[in-house]
Protein backbone atom coordinates (compact mmCIF):
# COMPACT_ATOMS: atom_id res chain seq x y z
CA UNK A 1 0.00 0.00 0.00
CA UNK A 2 2.84 2.02 0.83
CA UNK A 3 4.08 1.73 -2.77
CA UNK A 4 1.36 3.92 -4.24
CA UNK A 5 2.44 7.29 -2.34
CA UNK A 6 6.25 6.51 -2.40
CA UNK A 7 7.63 10.13 -4.21
CA UNK A 8 4.29 11.87 -4.41
CA UNK A 9 3.66 15.53 -3.37
CA UNK A 10 0.08 15.33 -2.68
CA UNK A 11 -2.31 18.03 -2.42
CA UNK A 12 -4.93 17.72 0.61
CA UNK A 13 -5.29 18.24 4.59
CA UNK A 14 -2.22 16.60 6.52
CA UNK A 15 -4.28 15.30 9.24
CA UNK A 16 -6.57 13.77 6.39
CA UNK A 17 -4.04 11.91 4.42
CA UNK A 18 -1.64 10.56 7.33
CA UNK A 19 -4.63 8.03 7.73
CA UNK A 20 -3.77 6.56 4.98
CA UNK A 21 -0.38 5.83 5.69
CA UNK A 22 0.15 2.52 7.50
CA UNK A 23 1.51 1.50 10.63
CA UNK A 24 5.48 1.88 10.90
CA UNK A 25 6.15 1.93 7.20
CA UNK A 26 8.10 5.33 7.47
CA UNK A 27 11.98 5.66 8.10
CA UNK A 28 12.19 9.36 9.16
CA UNK A 29 9.19 11.73 9.47
CA UNK A 30 9.75 15.57 9.48
CA UNK A 31 7.47 18.49 10.33
CA UNK A 32 7.43 22.00 10.04
CA UNK A 33 4.33 23.47 10.44
CA UNK A 34 2.94 26.80 10.25
CA UNK A 35 3.90 28.42 13.85
CA UNK A 36 0.17 30.08 14.44
CA UNK A 37 2.47 33.66 14.03
CA UNK A 38 -0.11 35.08 11.35
CA UNK A 39 2.13 34.28 8.32
CA UNK A 40 0.81 34.69 5.04
CA UNK A 41 0.03 31.66 3.44
CA UNK A 42 -2.22 31.25 0.30
CA UNK A 43 -4.80 28.85 1.99
CA UNK A 44 -4.16 28.78 5.32
CA UNK A 45 -5.03 30.69 8.39
CA UNK A 46 -2.07 30.92 10.45
CA UNK A 47 -3.86 32.04 14.01
CA UNK A 48 -5.15 30.01 15.49
CA UNK A 49 -6.33 30.38 19.49
CA UNK A 50 -3.96 28.60 21.76
CA UNK A 51 -6.05 25.59 22.79
CA UNK A 52 -7.02 25.26 19.29
CA UNK A 53 -3.46 24.84 17.81
CA UNK A 54 -2.07 22.72 20.05
CA UNK A 55 -4.80 20.03 19.99
CA UNK A 56 -4.46 20.20 16.43
CA UNK A 57 -0.43 19.73 16.61
CA UNK A 58 -1.26 16.84 18.82
CA UNK A 59 -3.26 14.84 16.53
CA UNK A 60 -0.64 15.00 13.59
CA UNK A 61 2.21 14.61 16.09
CA UNK A 62 0.44 11.61 17.14
CA UNK A 63 -0.08 10.25 13.34
CA UNK A 64 3.72 10.99 12.69
CA UNK A 65 4.81 8.24 15.62
CA UNK A 66 2.05 6.35 14.63
CA UNK A 67 3.38 5.54 10.98
CA UNK A 68 7.39 5.93 11.67
CA UNK A 69 8.69 2.90 12.44
CA UNK A 70 10.44 1.06 15.26
CA UNK A 71 13.85 2.29 13.84
CA UNK A 72 12.94 5.31 12.95
CA UNK A 73 13.49 8.98 13.48
CA UNK A 74 11.11 11.72 14.21
CA UNK A 75 11.79 15.17 13.66
CA UNK A 76 9.66 18.70 14.49
CA UNK A 77 10.85 22.30 13.30
CA UNK A 78 9.89 25.13 15.12
CA UNK A 79 10.22 28.16 17.66
CA UNK A 80 10.84 27.54 21.61
CA UNK A 81 7.48 28.46 22.55
CA UNK A 82 5.63 25.80 20.57
CA UNK A 83 8.00 22.84 21.04
CA UNK A 84 7.90 22.95 24.61
CA UNK A 85 4.70 22.07 24.70
CA UNK A 86 5.23 19.50 21.62
CA UNK A 87 7.78 17.53 23.65
CA UNK A 88 5.28 17.27 26.61
CA UNK A 89 3.23 15.65 24.55
CA UNK A 90 5.85 13.23 22.10
CA UNK A 91 7.53 11.97 25.38
CA UNK A 92 4.33 9.86 26.78
CA UNK A 93 4.82 8.15 23.02
CA UNK A 94 8.07 8.04 22.12
CA UNK A 95 12.02 8.41 23.26
CA UNK A 96 13.47 11.77 23.34
CA UNK A 97 17.11 11.68 21.84
CA UNK A 98 18.03 15.50 21.41
CA UNK A 99 16.76 19.24 21.34
CA UNK A 100 18.68 20.83 18.03
CA UNK A 101 19.41 24.25 18.52
CA UNK A 102 19.61 25.67 14.83
CA UNK A 103 21.50 29.17 15.44
CA UNK A 104 19.46 31.09 13.26
CA UNK A 105 18.78 35.07 14.73
CA UNK A 106 15.87 36.84 14.13
CA UNK A 107 14.52 40.48 14.73
CA UNK A 108 14.30 41.63 17.96
CA UNK A 109 10.86 41.66 19.10
CA UNK A 110 10.64 44.06 22.28
CA UNK A 111 10.82 43.29 25.74
CA UNK A 112 11.99 39.98 25.27
CA UNK A 113 15.70 38.69 24.58
CA UNK A 114 16.42 38.61 21.15
CA UNK A 115 14.76 35.36 19.25
CA UNK A 116 18.38 33.60 17.60
CA UNK A 117 17.03 29.86 17.05
CA UNK A 118 15.02 27.61 16.36
CA UNK A 119 14.94 24.22 17.90
CA UNK A 120 14.14 20.60 16.00
CA UNK A 121 12.98 17.82 18.22
CA UNK A 122 14.38 15.10 17.54
CA UNK A 123 12.66 11.63 19.11
CA UNK A 124 13.08 8.00 18.15
CA UNK A 125 9.81 5.49 17.57
CA UNK A 126 12.02 3.27 19.78
CA UNK A 127 15.12 4.48 21.06
CA UNK A 128 16.87 1.24 21.17
CA UNK A 129 16.18 0.06 17.98
CA UNK A 130 16.95 3.40 16.53
CA UNK A 131 19.08 4.27 13.24
CA UNK A 132 21.22 6.45 13.52
CA UNK A 133 24.63 7.91 12.29
CA UNK A 134 27.12 10.16 13.19
CA UNK A 135 28.01 13.49 11.14
CA UNK A 136 30.65 15.57 10.54
CA UNK A 137 31.02 19.17 9.20
CA UNK A 138 33.65 21.39 8.10
CA UNK A 139 36.11 22.93 10.19
CA UNK A 140 34.86 26.51 11.31
CA UNK A 141 37.68 28.84 9.77
CA UNK A 142 38.15 32.26 9.89
CA UNK A 143 36.77 34.20 7.27
CA UNK A 144 39.92 36.42 6.01
CA UNK A 145 43.20 34.19 7.33
CA UNK A 146 41.29 30.46 7.30
CA UNK A 147 42.95 29.59 9.81
CA UNK A 148 40.38 26.93 12.42
CA UNK A 149 38.69 29.27 14.45
CA UNK A 150 39.00 27.29 17.42
CA UNK A 151 42.39 26.64 19.38
CA UNK A 152 43.02 23.49 19.47
CA UNK A 153 46.38 23.36 21.13
CA UNK A 154 48.48 20.67 21.48
CA UNK A 155 45.76 18.53 20.34
CA UNK A 156 46.11 19.48 16.16
CA UNK A 157 47.56 16.12 15.64
CA UNK A 158 44.19 14.26 16.57
CA UNK A 159 42.05 16.60 14.56
CA UNK A 160 39.97 14.67 11.81
CA UNK A 161 40.82 15.84 8.21
CA UNK A 162 37.45 16.81 7.12
CA UNK A 163 36.16 18.38 10.60
CA UNK A 164 34.39 17.03 13.98
CA UNK A 165 31.35 15.70 14.77
CA UNK A 166 28.51 17.79 14.98
CA UNK A 167 26.36 18.71 17.96
CA UNK A 168 23.06 19.63 19.13
CA UNK A 169 24.21 23.17 18.50
CA UNK A 170 23.87 24.06 14.99
CA UNK A 171 26.01 27.49 13.88
CA UNK A 172 27.18 26.62 10.27
CA UNK A 173 23.83 26.32 8.25
CA UNK A 174 22.05 29.63 7.26
CA UNK A 175 18.70 30.58 6.56
CA UNK A 176 17.74 31.67 3.55
CA UNK A 177 17.71 35.24 3.07
CA UNK A 178 17.95 36.31 -0.38
CA UNK A 179 14.71 36.56 -2.49
CA UNK A 180 16.77 34.99 -5.42
CA UNK A 181 17.07 32.16 -3.22
CA UNK A 182 13.17 32.21 -1.87
CA UNK A 183 10.22 30.36 -2.95
CA UNK A 184 7.30 32.10 -2.58
CA UNK A 185 6.65 31.04 1.02
CA UNK A 186 6.83 32.59 4.00
CA UNK A 187 8.69 29.68 6.22
CA UNK A 188 11.25 28.13 3.47
CA UNK A 189 14.18 26.09 5.09
CA UNK A 190 17.50 25.72 3.97
CA UNK A 191 17.93 22.62 1.32
CA UNK A 192 21.26 21.19 3.18
CA UNK A 193 19.60 21.38 6.73
CA UNK A 194 16.94 18.51 5.65
CA UNK A 195 20.21 16.78 3.83
CA UNK A 196 21.78 16.83 7.16
CA UNK A 197 18.74 15.46 8.99
CA UNK A 198 18.05 12.94 6.30
CA UNK A 199 22.21 11.46 6.24
CA UNK A 200 21.98 11.24 9.80
CA UNK A 201 19.18 8.64 10.17
CA UNK A 202 18.43 7.29 6.85
CA UNK A 203 20.03 5.02 4.10
CA UNK A 204 19.24 5.23 0.59
CA UNK A 205 15.96 3.97 -0.15
CA UNK A 206 14.62 4.82 2.67
CA UNK A 207 10.94 6.18 2.75
CA UNK A 208 10.81 10.21 4.16
CA UNK A 209 7.32 12.00 5.32
CA UNK A 210 6.88 15.19 5.39
CA UNK A 211 2.74 16.01 6.18
CA UNK A 212 3.95 20.30 5.80
CA UNK A 213 5.14 20.01 2.00
CA UNK A 214 5.38 23.67 1.70
CA UNK A 215 7.76 24.27 -1.52
CA UNK A 216 9.24 20.66 -1.16
CA UNK A 217 12.83 21.15 0.95
CA UNK A 218 12.36 17.44 2.13
CA UNK A 219 11.05 15.62 -1.08
CA UNK A 220 14.12 17.81 -3.09
CA UNK A 221 16.83 16.92 -0.19
CA UNK A 222 15.46 13.18 -0.23
CA UNK A 223 15.66 13.02 -4.28
CA UNK A 224 19.12 14.14 -4.39
CA UNK A 225 20.37 11.70 -1.56
CA UNK A 226 18.68 8.87 -3.41
CA UNK A 227 15.55 8.36 -1.00
CA UNK A 228 11.98 7.98 -1.51
CA UNK A 229 9.26 10.90 -0.29
CA UNK A 230 5.72 11.10 0.04
CA UNK A 231 4.69 14.88 1.27
CA UNK A 232 1.70 16.63 1.00
CA UNK A 233 0.29 20.48 1.53
CA UNK A 234 -2.76 21.32 1.48
CA UNK A 235 -1.56 23.91 -0.94
CA UNK A 236 -1.76 23.58 -4.82
CA UNK A 237 0.41 26.09 -5.78
CA UNK A 238 2.96 24.29 -3.41
CA UNK A 239 2.25 21.11 -4.92
CA UNK A 240 2.73 22.84 -8.52
CA UNK A 241 6.04 24.02 -7.20
CA UNK A 242 7.52 21.32 -5.73
CA UNK A 243 6.80 19.60 -8.74
CA UNK A 244 8.31 21.66 -11.61
CA UNK A 245 11.41 21.79 -9.21
CA UNK A 246 11.74 17.85 -8.63
CA UNK A 247 11.73 17.35 -12.28
CA UNK A 248 15.07 19.16 -12.19
CA UNK A 249 16.57 17.39 -9.83
CA UNK A 250 18.48 14.59 -10.01
CA UNK A 251 19.92 11.80 -7.11
CA UNK A 252 23.52 13.06 -7.71
CA UNK A 253 24.82 14.01 -4.51
CA UNK A 254 27.32 11.50 -3.86
CA UNK A 255 31.23 10.98 -4.11
CA UNK A 256 32.34 7.44 -4.97
CA UNK A 257 29.59 5.61 -3.50
CA UNK A 258 28.84 7.70 -0.50
CA UNK A 259 25.92 10.15 0.10
CA UNK A 260 26.98 13.51 1.00
CA UNK A 261 25.66 17.30 1.21
CA UNK A 262 26.99 20.06 -0.82
CA UNK A 263 26.55 23.82 -0.40
CA UNK A 264 28.03 26.08 -2.71
CA UNK A 265 29.63 23.48 -4.94
CA UNK A 266 31.70 22.05 -0.82
CA UNK A 267 30.73 19.30 1.07
CA UNK A 268 28.91 20.44 3.86
CA UNK A 269 27.53 16.84 5.54
CA UNK A 270 29.19 13.45 5.51
CA UNK A 271 28.43 10.70 7.79
CA UNK A 272 31.41 9.87 9.75
CA UNK A 273 31.13 5.83 8.78
CA UNK A 274 31.93 6.97 5.18
CA UNK A 275 35.44 8.55 5.68
CA UNK A 276 37.01 6.12 4.46
CA UNK A 277 35.79 5.67 1.26
CA UNK A 278 35.74 9.58 1.41
CA UNK A 279 39.07 10.37 2.07
CA UNK A 280 40.37 8.87 -1.23
CA UNK A 281 38.90 12.10 -3.20
CA UNK A 282 40.92 15.20 -0.99
CA UNK A 283 44.15 16.11 -1.09
CA UNK A 284 45.18 15.75 2.39
CA UNK A 285 48.12 17.28 4.22
CA UNK A 286 51.08 15.03 5.34
CA UNK A 287 50.88 16.28 8.56
CA UNK A 288 47.37 16.55 10.30
CA UNK A 289 48.79 19.65 11.63
CA UNK A 290 49.41 21.93 8.60
CA UNK A 291 45.34 21.82 8.84
CA UNK A 292 44.87 24.61 11.09
CA UNK A 293 45.98 26.91 8.12
CA UNK A 294 45.37 24.88 4.94
CA UNK A 295 42.07 23.08 4.38
CA UNK A 296 41.56 19.80 2.63
CA UNK A 297 40.22 19.55 -0.60
CA UNK A 298 38.65 18.05 -3.23
CA UNK A 299 40.12 16.96 -6.50
CA UNK A 300 38.94 19.12 -9.34
CA UNK A 301 37.66 15.75 -11.37
CA UNK A 302 35.21 14.78 -8.87
CA UNK A 303 32.66 17.04 -10.27
CA UNK A 304 33.14 14.08 -13.02
CA UNK A 305 32.02 11.37 -10.73
CA UNK A 306 29.13 13.47 -9.55
CA UNK A 307 27.81 14.33 -12.92
CA UNK A 308 28.45 11.60 -15.57
CA UNK A 309 27.56 7.77 -15.06
CA UNK A 310 30.01 6.59 -17.59
CA UNK A 311 33.20 7.73 -15.59
CA UNK A 312 33.86 4.67 -14.21
CA UNK A 313 36.22 3.78 -11.32
CA UNK A 314 38.81 2.41 -13.33
CA UNK A 315 38.75 5.76 -15.31
CA UNK A 316 38.95 7.24 -11.89
CA UNK A 317 41.76 5.64 -10.87
CA UNK A 318 43.44 6.58 -13.84
CA UNK A 319 43.40 10.14 -13.43
CA UNK A 320 43.85 9.70 -9.44
CA UNK A 321 46.93 8.02 -10.42
CA UNK A 322 48.09 10.69 -12.88
CA UNK A 323 47.52 13.09 -10.16
CA UNK A 324 49.36 11.66 -7.90
CA UNK A 325 52.53 11.44 -9.83
CA UNK A 326 52.50 15.12 -11.24
CA UNK A 327 51.83 16.60 -7.40
CA UNK A 328 53.56 15.84 -4.36
CA UNK A 329 50.45 14.70 -2.47
CA UNK A 330 50.15 12.89 0.75
CA UNK A 331 47.75 11.13 2.35
CA UNK A 332 47.14 10.00 6.14
CA UNK A 333 45.52 6.84 6.82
Amino acid sequence: MIENYKNKIIQGDSLELLKIIPDNSIDMSFADPPFNLKKEYNTYKDSLQVQEYLQWCEKWLSEMVRVTKPSGSIFVHNIPKWLTYFSTFLNKIADFKHWISWDAPTAPMGKTLQPSHYGILFYAKNSKNLKFYEIRYPHKRERKSKYLAKDYGGKKGLLHPFGPLVSDVWTDIHRIKHNKYRDEHPCQLPLHLLERLILMSTDENDIVLDPFNGTGTTALAAKRLGRNYICFDIDIDYVKITENKLLQEVANSKIGSSWVSFYLDNIVTIRDKDWNDLKQYFYIPQKIEEIDKQSIILFENVNLIRSNKEFSENNYSSNFNNLFETKEINFVD
